[in-house]
């Protein structure tokens, strides 16, 4: 080969390495964008991976049908990656925001399947040009997919720790396409000598850059006005963490906070909520001192179990560092938490729950679950029984457990096996249920190693907004549509434990809240 066929060579090589770190950049972002969206984390990935999969297999077979012109087809389709790729999340937030439900999932499975299609295509003719250029079909291929393999771990690495936290799911997608995009411009200037209407091409290049860098740049404004749309109140707060989406509202005193897009709480009620997780489980106890809290980074819960003098120590375990920060530096929130996350007795741990547990050999006398619902494989994890053992290792004699439910109207089946999950990791369980504006009827279950019977329990004097004896004790009544006897097709549901390994309550869930 001549100096230019080698130089042209090392730019194919370099080329499959750049696109495939765009294309797996993609397949991620879709995955995050449908796990924030459409939610059930696992369920996004699952089919985004399939579908991108799919794409690429059905482009690996359309490359057959390319013949000469390699260079101009492989131009074309990185100008189809970047517009297409680069305006995928900005027009899913518009789509959500302004079409039919549904309408969403389907332009987003319909993305997958197209810059999955695209980036079947890049290899295979980058592959044949190399080939064409004078490199043997062994060596180009062995070298184009070492450059893809390594790219694609460049990718996946970049965007979990860069573009996502620092970007979101916005930018990241404009800033890829833009790279794709380069890409072409790169290689339309190295084969300049043998493609036509260089100048057609170079101006249609150049109007997707400027929409590109519009996007980079403005897109997130827009696509922020798409979101708010989403919710009720105005946003005042956003944020995309490691793990989350982060969004606080604010609308005439109502502040609301959100993760993925689920409500938290409402500051207009949400002392009903957290007078009912933790008043009953400090009045079963005698004298707790030692405290665990497994979720509660807004510091709520905290601050309702800081109402106790007598209150020692209170460790509260909440994997988002981001979250937690909230609780302790953003006004509204420390406003409402009454600073209870900046309190000399509460230290706080950015962990997950269960390696928290398995990791530590303290003992508490009360422990409060204060964790989101269980809709996808981690969370379902912390609802197992191997979790509520875990728990009750950690539990002192006479101590008590309290975990956050779910709704007993919305979700009834889901309740109930939360309960028997409770149950079979060896606690006496009680069950409460109560009325919060904002949510609904929500639910809770108490854990103790002996009988629980709440109408024996009286509450400490203590401020409460809500709770009385006389409230309390009604907790436990649920209506025959929503109790443990609720039948199924005439027979009465046996209810089985949610565990490791058969995580029955993520189908469970999510059955239960697709029209709500």
């Amino acid at each position: 080969m001549n100096q230019l066929s080698i130089k042209q060579t090392k730019q194919i090589y370099w080329a499959s390495g750049i696109v495939s770190i765009c294309g797996i950049i993609f397949e991620v972002l879709f995955g995050a964008l449908g796990s924030y969206i459409l939610g059930d984390g696992v369920k996004q990935y699952t089919l985004t991976i399939s579908l991108f999969l799919t794409g690429m297999g059905l482009g690996a077979y359309i490359s057959e049908k390319v013949g000469r012109k390699l260079i101009a087809y492989f131009i074309g389709i990185e100008y189809a990656v970047a517009a297409i790729g680069g305006l995928s999340s900005f027009l899913m937030f518009g789509i959500t925001a302004y079409l039919p439900s549904g309408s969403d999932a389907l332009f987003l499975y319909g993305v997958i399947v197209t810059i999955g299609t695209l980036t079947g295509l890049e290899l295979p003719i980058l592959i044949r040009k190399a080939n064409e250029i004078g490199v043997t079909i062994n060596k180009s291929t062995a070298r184009v997919l070492f450059s893809d393999y390594a790219g694609g771990l460049v990718g996946g690495i970049l965007f979990a720790f860069w573009l996502r936290p620092y970007f979101g799911l916005v930018k990241t997608a404009f800033l890829v396409g833009l790279i794709n995009l380069a890409v072409a411009f790169w290689i339309l200037f190295i084969f300049k000598q043998e493609l036509r209407r260089i100048r057609l091409k170079a101006v249609i290049g150049g109007l997707i850059a400027v929409i590109l860098v519009w996007g980079l740049f403005f897109g997130e404004e827009a696509a922020f006005m798409f979101e708010q749309k989403i919710y009720r109140d105005p946003i005042i707060y956003s944020q995309n963490t490691e793990y989350q989406k982060i969004v606080m509202t604010k609308e005439q005193g109502d502040l609301r906070l959100y993760l993925n897009g689920n409500l938290q709480f409402s500051s207009v009620d949400e002392y009903r909520y957290h007078e009912t997780l933790v008043h009953p489980v400090m009045a079963m106890v005698q004298k707790p001192r030692d405290v665990l809290i497994l979720g509660g980074g807004d510091g709520l819960a905290a601050r309702e179990v800081l109402k106790y003098p007598f209150v020692k120590q209170i460790d509260l375990v909440d994997l988002d560092p981001e979250m937690t920060r909230l609780g302790q530096h953003n006004d509204l929130l420390t406003q409402l938490n009454h600073q209870s996350l900046n309190n000399d007795k509460v230290t706080v741990f950015n962990q997950d729950g269960y390696e928290y547990l398995d990791n530590h050999s303290d003992m508490y006398d009360a422990v409060f679950i204060d964790l989101p619902d269980p809709e996808d494989t981690s969370l379902s994890k912390l609802y197992s029984k191997s979790f509520y053992k875990l728990v009750k290792q950690h539990l002192k004699p006479g101590g008590a457990i309290i975990v956050q439910s779910t709704s007993p109207v919305f979700a009834t089946k889901v309740y109930w096996t939360i309960n028997k999950t409770v149950e079979s990791a060896g606690f006496k369980t009680e069950n409460l249920h109560v009325d919060i504006p904002s949510f609904g009827n929500w639910g809770f279950v108490i854990g103790r190693r002996k009988p629980v019977n709440i109408d024996q329990v009286r509450l400490r004097n203590v401020d409460m907004r809500y709770l009385n004896n006389d409230t309390l004790h009604a907790m436990d009544t649920f209506g025959k549509d929503i109790d443990a006897n609720v039948r199924q097709n005439g027979e009465k549901v046996k209810w089985q434990p949610n565990t490791l390994q058969h995580p029955i309550i993520i189908e469970m869930y999510q059955k239960a809240w697709l029209y709500y």
